[in-house]
């Protein structure tokens, strides 16, 4: 298959999408009638999978019936289909690798797909003239204005490739890995350190010892590949300084029904029911401090414990950073929010407030997808020199 005249996926339907009742499966409205569709894609994907969005479905044939008649395979972002089926991305590398246009693999032929080395499998083996490459493929598909991450949710598993890759090439082996970016717009690569620190810091540490690469690619309306592949620099000096364990972060919170709590010095205060943003710091150990908010069973302190307490679940969204954006942070979500709580964690600043409410939950609210979009990534554009820089904060 030549993916820059044949489509990934043939006989396409154009759906939108509605919700996502559990991690793998979607609901979307296709002409007018609710279908569900099997995503074979286990991340977030908030910034993507907003309503009303442009779902892209392939139907199953064959008679063995299935539980999800469809499979979404892409989704439309900024005009653009991206790509979902995270299988595929090893369709795109074994296309790229076949035209000689893989970044940092010229010349290098497929042995074979699914290597197996110890535990683990590696999704190819190459011969690259007398060196043996082990490959390891990841589909990207978070990004903002500029700036590409992987991954969009914490992937033990993708730390684990790395650290046996390295080891491999301990023993001899070339290894490397590439990041897919299915985005016509991103000019850097990033390991998000704001989701999975774990993963940033170890891509860090092995980044001398492996091949890392991130090749951005651009697909057509129809899933053929656009031709124009990218070579995406990755900005080390500025994951060093940024992935560092401290900065600031936003909880989000679920109150399911009304309740009044008494709130430290604040008293007896009534929470209508809903969703809560809350916005916070820590100057160091910003991973201990996500886990403590986490929990329920702890010695009340701050006015943010006794909310989670009552709260039915409690989201942390970690934004590593030096800079202190706390306030600001707290200044753009009282625009977003639908009321708020006076005085509630702002005791120690002139701050009106740190915590806001909003009837609907904030993660399927563009507006609140787009400024944590602006402060783990668009912020840094200037940083980094790309064209356009702008923020929200």
């Amino acid at each position: 298959m030549n993916l820059f005249t044949d489509p990934l996926f043939p006989n396409l339907l154009k759906a939108r999408f509605v919700c996502r009742p559990n991690r793998f499966v979607l609901a979307c409205d296709l002409n007018g009638e609710t279908v569900t569709a099997h995503l074979p894609n286990p991340g977030r994907l908030w910034e993507l999978l907003l309503p009303g969005r442009a779902v892209f479905l392939v139907k199953h044939d064959g008679a063995a019936p299935r539980s999800t008649p469809y499979t979404a395979v892409a989704v439309e972002r900024n005009g653009a289909p991206v790509l979902l089926h995270t299988q595929s991305a090893n369709d795109v590398v074994q296309h790229l690798l076949e035209q000689g246009r893989l970044p940092g693999f010229p010349g290098a032929a497929i042995e074979r797909r699914e290597a197996a080395f110890g535990h683990s499998r590696f999704d190819f083996l190459l011969r690259q003239g007398e060196e043996r490459v082990v490959l390891e493929v990841k589909s990207c598909t978070l990004f903002g204005r500029n700036i590409a991450m992987f991954p969009d949710a914490v992937s033990q598993r993708a730390t684990r490739h790395l650290q046996e890759l390295a080891a491999l090439a301990q023993e001899g082996y070339r290894c490397g890995v590439v990041f897919v970016v299915s985005s016509p717009r991103a000019g850097v690569f990033l390991p998000d350190y704001h989701t999975d620190y774990t993963f940033a810091r170890t891509l860090l540490e092995v980044k001398d010892v492996l091949t890392i690469k991130a090749a951005g690619v651009r697909w057509q309306e129809d899933l053929t590949l656009a031709e124009e592949i990218r070579d995406l620099p990755i900005p080390w000096p500025l994951l060093e300084q940024e992935a560092q364990d401290r900065g600031c972060y936003l909880l989000v919170l679920h109150l399911p029904r009304d309740v009044s709590i008494g709130v430290g010095a604040l008293g007896p205060v009534f929470f209508p029911r809903g969703y809560y943003l809350y916005a916070g710091s820590a100057k160091k150990n910003l991973a201990k401090r996500l886990d403590r908010h986490g929990r329920k069973r702890k010695n009340l302190f701050w006015h943010i414990d006794y909310l989670r307490e009552a709260a039915a679940s409690c989201t942390a969204l970690p934004i590593r950073t030096a800079d202190d954006l706390e306030h600001e942070l707290a200044r753009c979500l009282s625009s977003l929010a639908d009321w708020s709580i006076p005085r509630f964690g702002s005791s120690d600043c002139h701050c009106p407030t740190h915590l806001f409410g909003m009837a609907e939950n904030p993660v399927h609210n563009p507006a609140f997808i787009d400024l944590l979009l602006d402060v783990r990534m668009d912020r840094l554009d200037a940083t980094i020199g790309c064209p356009g820089a702008s923020s929200l904060l």
